[in-house]
């Protein structure tokens, strides 16, 4: 049976250097391609993020319905206060959201250029509501 290895996950932006500088910090991961229009991270435990240009990009207006969540990033974290302060730095910014259901406390923001993404200190095992 063929396998399909793990590839790379990759945001469309207006500027990938500019939003590569900011998950290359928040990650400590390193630059392992870059191109005219493409950047692409390796952070230490494997973790591959590419960042490509969109001259027409728009975010996703999570948590508003329109034009919602299409997809977001999910970080396990051991310190959410810590991991904000470094976030916020870095220019993210918290977005309002609903605590997941259960005991599990996780924390949304977005990037510079808007994508989504959360922080939790455990992975989740409930569905997602709503």
């Amino acid at each position: 049976m063929p396998t399909v290895p793990a590839g790379v996950v990759v945001l469309d932006c207006a500027e990938p250097e500019k939003l590569a500088e900011f998950y290359r910090e928040l990650l400590a991961a390193e630059v392992v391609d870059a191109q005219a229009n493409r950047v692409e991270l390796r952070a230490s435990d494997g973790f591959r993020l590419a960042l490509r240009r969109d001259t027409n990009a728009t975010a996703p207006s999570w948590p508003r319905p329109e034009n919602s969540l299409q997809a977001h990033l999910e970080f396990v974290v051991d310190d959410l206060d810590a991991v904000e302060r470094r976030i916020v730095g870095l220019g993210g910014r918290p977005v309002e959201t609903k605590d997941a259901a259960g005991p599990l406390e996780e924390r949304g923001y977005a990037d510079p250029a808007g994508h989504s993404f959360t922080v939790r200190c455990d992975v989740p095992v409930a569905p997602k509501l709503g």
